[in-house]
């Protein structure tokens, strides 16, 4: 694998880091700027907001510009929005400087994976993407712990301060590794790009990413009391065990990648198959320790295996004109499937039938998702035989 996707990684390092870390420091941030637990937790949302709207928002304004150009100025964005992250004096500056920081991330993964494909051979192009993300799944297992860690010891500035800095190594990596398209990418025409995001296969891509992403997060939102009110492990324990589940995102991340290369719309389905399988048998599974650990791992596994499969069949749908908004709005698709699947985990949680339900509960979303891959393949099989789309859908 060329070099350049190792400096991709970089970013997508420290973009996970980013996101993630909060979640770790929400006594501290509420403590010093005198706000409630809740209004903290409010930070993780305002980001997931930030990439939905920003990831079509810049890579429409981005449209026209070389991509590694692109790529430099998100890492910039990145960069300024962690340092204003560090000097916020109140919540509202905070939330804003989170916002602006999430803006850089659906187009930086969403940009960054069509430069990825395009650095390797074709039969190595979801393996690309994989190697991409697993700067994301690094940063799950080391960077958020670390950032914990030294927020905890040091103050929770001092994780922005430290963030800040990878913001600028990867910046200067980029920009030394990431070589320039020879010939430069077809400069983007935003009505041809839309017209690629009204195709149905490509909002069917879409779909199935939302409903696949929202059983993941249906349950990982909440791991923590499932592991300690369910399993019965003590608190100590939760962090060791999210590092199996971290194993487990690095492992599934590099083999969903190398299946999606070999067998792409198979990969796709079958990720989605294992993904609910793992969901619902993780029911019973959380009723043993030994068997809740496994599951960890299981679940990180299957989580991450269909990221590069999902990714690369957007991109494939949407090959030409609009590929690499496309590729943005999948990435806001995840993180649309992140929100709603917390949403409801939260709503079985509240109003019946309970934690304990969760997961089962989150295992239909990606049988949905397979149904809605299905009409994508029935309306492609339509279409490739000259029949009315109407007829098939």
């Amino acid at each position: 694998m060329p070099l350049a996707l190792y400096a991709l990684a970089a970013g997508a390092f420290g973009i996970g880091v980013t996101e993630f870390v909060i979640m770790g420091l929400l006594l501290e941030v509420s403590g010093d700027l005198g706000v409630s637990i809740s209004a903290a937790g409010q930070l993780i949302s305002g980001y997931a907001l930030g990439v939905v709207i920003g990831a079509p928002l810049l890579t429409i304004a981005t449209g026209r510009w070389p991509r590694k150009t692109v790529l430099l100025a998100l890492m910039a964005i990145f960069t300024l929005g962690n340092l204003a992250c560090a000097l916020a004096p109140d919540y509202w500056t905070l939330m804003g400087a989170r916002v602006l920081t999430a803006f850089a991330h659906g187009t930086f993964f969403g940009v960054g994976s069509v430069v990825a494909t395009g650095l390797v051979a074709p039969n190595r192009k979801a393996s690309a993407i994989a190697l991409m993300f697993t700067g994301l799944t690094i940063a799950n297992i080391l960077g958020v712990p670390f950032g914990t860690w030294l927020g905890q010891a040091f103050g929770w500035r001092a994780t922005f301060w430290a963030v800040t800095l990878v913001g600028i190594a990867a910046f200067a990596v980029i920009l030394a590794l990431v070589p320039r398209e020879q010939p430069e990418p077809q400069k983007s025409n935003l009505r041809a790009d839309l017209a690629v995001l009204g195709r149905a296969p490509v909002l069917l891509g879409f779909a199935t990413t939302v409903l696949g992403y929202a059983g993941v997060f249906a349950v990982f939102t909440y791991i923590a009391p499932m592991l300690t009110e369910i399993s019965g492990f003590p608190e100590a324990a939760v962090s060791p065990i999210l590092l199996v589940f971290g194993g487990g995102l690095i492992a599934g991340n590099l083999i969903g990648g190398k299946a999606a290369d070999r067998w792409l719309v198979p990969s796709v389905l079958g990720s989605l198959i294992v993904l609910a399988l793992v969901l619902g048998l993780m029911t019973l599974g959380l009723r043993s320790q030994v068997l809740a650990v496994l599951f960890a791992g299981l679940l990180g596994a299957a989580a991450f295996a269909t990221v590069a499969p999902l990714q690369m069949w957007v991109l494939k749908k949407a090959e030409g004109a609009g590929q690499s908004l496309a590729s943005s709005f999948n990435i806001a698709a995840f993180n649309l499937g992140n929100a709603a699947g917390a949403w409801l985990g939260g709503v079985v949680i509240a109003h019946g039938p309970g934690l304990g339900a969760v997961t089962w509960v989150a295992a239909l979303l990606p049988l949905s998702a397979l149904c809605v891959a299905a009409l994508a393949l029935r309306l492609d099989r339509a279409q490739a035989l000259g029949e009315p789309a109407s007829v098939r859908t």
